[in-house]
């Protein structure tokens, strides 16, 4: 009988996602990415994965992609949550549907496949699940309330998940990228200009603004390969930690918010941009 450790990362269109999905798949796992675009994870086709349509803001899909791989394979042995986006802008100026699709795609949409993976992990009494944070859950920034109040709440959720899922063979971990060199920060920035690039915040959003781009076009930033690595034995070792922090500034910036007092922390947050 085949035993082959099925593997199903959301998000595989592209960064880490798409590098994990190859990089599980070169080790012998039996791998699904799912995305939105379909067309967007033919590269990952072509490495022997198999590829889904999934739209977190949409039960019914979510609901279907997950049977579709439970169908074929019988079981989801490693559930690696990786899809997200950040929304930016200020506070005032995101719309309330905005900041709920935020939430809809980072948390809700999140937890619903955990919650449809669960069943079958526990029924064989093991399961990895990993659930991809951010340096951003534990530290924050002005302009990115919702994707720092999506992280924040995903830290907590995996948390408590971890304590109820432990006597099932379940092991969830944390996962805390810095700076990547993904799409996901051009997004941001395309984001935050758009909502709050004129207006009441525009001096502010404008400091920022430049200290983003200036930090997205650097070359300091993590490829999603390494990332990828790091992805990859936290799902794979045998004994995880419950966190891996890693990435451009993700281990700097940790220990800092770890250790300075909110208002240290404000004021050298407030410097940067």
């Amino acid at each position: 009988m085949d035993m082959t450790k099925v593997v199903f990362v959301t998000g595989a269109s592209s960064g880490m996602g798409e590098s994990t999905a190859i990089l599980l798949s070169k080790q012998g796992y039996k791998v699904y990415g799912a995305a939105r675009s379909v067309n967007k994870m033919k590269k990952i086709e072509t490495h022997g994965i198999s590829i889904i349509s999934l739209d977190l803001t949409n039960d019914e899909s979510i609901v279907k992609c997950v049977e579709t791989i439970l169908s074929k394979e019988g079981r989801i042995d490693i559930l690696i949550n990786n899809a997200g986006y950040g929304s930016y802008g200020a506070i005032e100026d995101v719309p309330i549907d905005e900041a709920r699709r935020q939430f809809e795609v980072n948390i809700f949409g999140l937890a619903r496949i955990t919650q449809l993976v669960l069943p079958s992990m526990r029924k064989n009494k093991y399961g990895r699940i990993i659930n991809i944070s951010s340096m951003g859950g534990k530290v924050y920034s002005p302009f990115g309330a919702w994707y720092h109040a999506t992280k924040h709440a995903l830290e907590g959720w995996s948390d408590c998940l971890r304590l109820e899922t432990k006597p099932f063979g379940i092991d969830v971990v944390i996962v805390e990228p810095g700076g990547v060199n993904t799409p996901w920060g051009p997004i941001a920035v395309e984001n935050l200009k758009k909502i709050s690039g004129k207006g009441a915040y525009s001096e502010r959003v404008n400091k920022t603004l430049a200290f983003m781009n200036k930090s997205y076009g650097s070359n300091k930033l993590t490829t999603p390969e390494e990332l990828a690595k790091v992805i990859t034995k936290a799902a794979t070792t045998k004994k995880p930690k419950t966190r891996y922090a890693a990435g451009y500034m993700a281990k700097p910036s940790l220990f800092m918010r770890k250790w300075l007092s909110d208002k240290m922390f404000d004021k050298m947050i407030l410097s940067l941009g």
